[in-house]
C-alpha cells in the first residue's frame, strides 16, 4: 500500500506543577486554551476541544502519523510555556508538571469526550482532579504510583 493513512484520537490530560492555580483567570485560561489548541494544529494534530479549569488542562485531538505522543506533550508544554510567561509577567513561576496522562477515545466516544472536556468546570465542583485522573487510571487500566503522579 503506498499510502500511510492513521485515526487516533488521543485525549490529553496535564496538569500545573504542583497543581498550582496559575490559570484561574478565565480570559487568561481560554487564551492558553486556544494557544494550546493552535500548537496541536501546527503539530499536525487538529485539536477537537481543549478545556480544563485552573491547575490542569485536556485536550482532545487526533493524532499525526509523524509525531510520537511523547513529543506532542514536550511541545504542547515546551511553546505554551515560554507564551504564557512573555504574555504575563505575573506568570513567571509557571510551570507543567513533568508527567502527562495519554487515553485512547474511539470514534464513537468523540462527542462523550467532548461534552467532558467542554464541561470541566462543572465538573470540578464535585470532584478534585486527583480523583478525576485516578479515575482515568483506573478506566484504562493503568497502574501508578502515588509517590510519582503528582509532582
Amino acid at each position: 500500500m503506498p499510502q500511510s493513512l492513521s485515526c487516533v484520537y488521543l485525549h490529553l490530560v496535564f496538569s500545573t506543577k504542583h497543581r498550582q492555580p496559575f490559570l484561574r483567570d478565565p480570559i487568561l485560561r481560554q487564551e492558553m486554551h486556544a494557544y494550546l489548541g493552535g500548537i496541536s494544529k501546527t503539530l499536525e494534530c487538529p485539536p477537537l476541544i481543549v478545556g480544563g479549569v485552573e491547575d490542569h488542562v485536556h485536550l482532545l485531538c487526533r493524532m499525526s502519523r509523524t509525531i510520537t505522543q511523547a513529543d506532542l506533550v514536550k511541545e504542547l508544554k515546551r511553546v505554551s510555556n515560554i507564551w504564557i510567561k512573555q504574555r504575563d509577567s505575573d506568570s513567571s513561576e509557571f510551570t507543567w508538571q513533568s508527567g502527562y496522562g495519554a487515553f485512547s477515545v474511539s470514534p464513537s466516544a468523540l462527542d462523550r469526550t467532548t461534552d467532558y472536556i467542554a464541561n470541566q468546570e462543572q465538573h470540578h465542583q464535585k470532584r478534585t482532579f486527583q480523583d478525576e485522573y485516578r479515575a482515568f487510571l483506573r478506566k484504562h487500566g493503568l497502574e501508578w504510583d502515588e509517590q510519582y503522579v503528582w509532582d
